[in-house]
């Protein structure tokens, strides 16, 4: 379905239960990756996404797709709830990133695999934490949240050139901190 069919659909839902189903069968993947990409806790992040649905509903009324789409609307909520939820925890500061951040990882079957897989990952978060906050936010947004660079520019308020311009200086700086330059 493409973003026009996600926004009559949410309108539906604002009376229809059946069309905020649908929107919540599809969007809630989405948002729990990229919330627990961030806090790293199944319980928090079940929290946070239930909030964010919750959010959803209460203002499902006010959506305008002529302001953004429901996908970009949906994610704003979702970082909003989450800068809510550090705020409330008053520890971000405190936290480096690659201790919050914990991409979604298939198990493998053959040990060796899941060592060279941990072993993988382990380096990749210390290369992402060496990049700026806002490369980090616009990494996870695009492959952890699965959203293109436009509604990533729309849900942090930068073009849409820019969030590709940060993107591929971002891939450049890991693939040289990782040696595959």
């Amino acid at each position: 379905m493409d973003e026009q069919d996600w926004n009559g659909i949410a309108r539906k839902a604002i009376h229809d239960d059946a069309a905020f189903d649908e929107l919540y069968e599809h969007f809630f993947s989405k948002i729990y990756n990229l919330i627990y990409a961030r806090v790293k806790n199944a319980s928090i992040a079940d929290d946070i996404v239930s909030d964010v649905f919750e959010k959803m509903v209460g203002h499902l009324d006010s959506f305008d797709s002529s302001k953004a789409s429901f996908a970009t609307w949906l994610s704003r909520i979702a970082m909003r709830t989450l800068t809510d939820y550090y705020r409330w925890q008053s520890h971000r500061q405190n936290v480096e990133w690659d201790d919050v951040f914990s991409p979604k990882v298939d198990d493998k079957e053959v040990p060796d695999g899941h060592l060279l897989e941990q072993d993988g990952k382990r380096e990749l978060l210390l290369a992402l934490g060496k990049l700026s906050q806002r490369e980090q936010e616009i990494i996870e947004l695009k492959f952890w949240g699965d959203m293109n660079n436009r509604e990533i520019a729309d849900t942090l308020g930068i073009s849409s050139a820019n969030v590709g311009v940060i993107l591929f200086r971002a891939m450049g700086t890991l693939r040289k901190i990782l040696g595959r330059d």
